[in-house]
This record gives structure tokens, C-alpha cells and sequence, in this order.
């Protein structure tokens, strides 16, 4: 297994990508989310593949527009379909052996996976997927439902560690006060967002696994709007958003091996 860098067209402008090879003949295309370079979170996504493509699986990475060591402009998750699509069709041309391409993404990755409707792909692996409306400004503190809020105390709760923290005063009471205050109004409806992406994911034929990291307070946001009972959605205890600890890392590889293998 060897990692290739290169360039790739997309509407005219120029995309970095890479590729991690091996011979099996389904692969894993990987979305970056909000505007982090194929690296990925702390160089997650860049380990990842490796690990993946030493299980035998080919695993493609970009940079889509306007970040990294692409060229043009950033116009954002939802205008991305044609970037993932051009890397799609880069991907099957430089591993002429896969026949399945499953699509990966996190945070707003995943949604935008799922406003395409998974158009050209065999399989989608969706971890956090983002539900916020697009009015609420990158990198502030996002509302959340009652719901995620009430699900967010709940595991603070069967959190033996946590309990501690507030025996021993090591909680903000006022934040605590904010927080039970928010847990306690009314549910919300679901965001216009999340109505696109559900209304979008029906058009797909293949198969859609969503990963939610325990933690995480846009996973538990989707969870609150999306279908209790929806037999896709795994959760990943504890886990935050990026999937940094030894443990979670290990999960999320076996549940995207598990889907490569299916």
C-alpha cells in the first residue's frame, strides 16, 4: 500500500487529492467536513486512512474548494456536490479495479452527503450529521433543542465521574441552572435542514449506516430530530466529535470496516 497525491478537475478549477491504494474492489471516499483540509481533525482522517487501506479497502481523500491545496472558492457544504462528485469519478479512474464506492463524512460532510442524495455511491457511512440552520454563524455556539439538551444531561447523569464533579463543586451551578432551565421547554420541530436531508436520503438505493458520537451535541441534536427508532443509528458512548480517544477511534474504524465488508 502507497499514498499518491495529485490534482483533479471540478468545474474548471483545480482539486488536491489522495489516495491510499490497495486492491480490493470496494473503496472509501472521504468527505471532509466544515472547512478542514484532507488531513482531517487533528490528522484523524490521514490515520484513518491508512488504517483502512492496510485492511484492504482503497480510500480517497480531497480538499474541496477554496480549502486546503485546492483552488477556488469555499462556497460551503451545501453547494458541494459537484467537488464530491468530480472526486468520485477521479476515484473510479484511479482505482479502475473498485467496483463499490462508499461515501464517508462527519459533521456537515455527512450532510451534504445526504442533500445529493448519495448520488453515485454504493453505500453512505454518515457520522454526526450537521441539523443547525445556516443562519447560525460558523464557530458559534449553536441552539440546541430541548431534546439534545435533555439528552446530553441524561448521559452526564449515568456518568459515575460527572456525579463526583458536582458532589465535590467542581460543576458552574449557574450553567447547570441554564442548562436543566433549557432541558425543560417544549419540543422543538425539526429543522428545515433536516427535512431536506430526510426528504433527500429517500432518493438513495443502498445502504446508510449513521454513526453518533455520544458526546457530541450536533450528534445528539440529530438524534433528537431524526427517528427514535430508525434501525441504522449506532451511538458511540462518549465519544466526541472527532472520535479522538484510543477507544472511539477503534469503534468507528470496525463500524466503516463493517460497512466496506457488507
Amino acid at each position: 500500500m502507497s499514498r499518491l497525491h495529485f490534482d483533479f478537475g471540478s468545474e474548471g478549477i483545480k482539486l488536491a487529492g489522495s489516495l491510499d491504494t490497495a486492491p480490493g474492489v470496494t473503496g472509501l471516499l472521504i468527505v471532509n467536513g466544515g472547512n478542514e483540509i484532507r488531513s482531517g481533525a487533528f490528522a484523524g482522517q490521514s490515520r484513518l486512512a491508512a488504517r483502512i487501506a492496510q485492511k484492504g479497502f482503497p480510500v480517497f481523500r480531497f480538499d474541496r474548494a477554496g480549502t486546503g491545496d485546492s483552488e477556488g472558492d469555499n462556497q460551503g457544504y451545501r453547494n458541494s456536490a459537484s467537488d464530491i462528485t468530480a472526486a468520485l469519478e477521479a476515484f473510479r479512474a484511479m482505482a479502475p479495479q473498485v467496483e463499490r464506492v462508499l461515501g464517508f463524512g462527519n459533521c456537515d460532510a455527512a450532510s451534504a452527503l445526504m442533500l445529493m442524495g448519495g448520488a453515485g455511491f454504493d453505500g453512505l457511512i454518515l457520522s454526526n450529521p450537521w441539523t443547525f440552520e445556516d443562519d447560525e454563524s460558523e464557530g458559534d455556539e449553536p441552539t440546541h433543542s430541548a431534546e439534545a439538551i435533555r439528552s446530553r444531561y441524561l448521559a452526564k447523569l449515568k456518568n459515575p465521574s460527572e456525579i463526583m464533579r458536582l458532589l465535590k463543586g467542581g460543576v458552574n451551578l449557574r450553567k447547570l441552572v441554564k442548562g436543566l432551565g433549557g432541558a425543560i421547554r417544549p419540543s422543538s420541530n425539526p429543522s428545515s435542514l433536516t427535512d431536506e436531508m430526510r426528504h433527500s436520503l429517500t432518493r438513495f438505493g443502498g445502504r446508510v449506516h449513521f454513526l453518533l458520537a455520544g458526546a457530541d451535541r450536533t450528534a445528539q441534536a440529530f438524534d433528537a430530530a431524526w427517528d427514535k427508532n430508525d434501525p441504522r443509528i449506532r451511538h458511540c458512548e462518549g465519544a466526541g466529535h472527532a472520535y479522538v480517544e484510543p477507544e472511539h477511534r477503534e469503534w468507528l474504524e470496525a463500524q466503516i470496516l463493517s460497512a466496506l465488508r457488507a
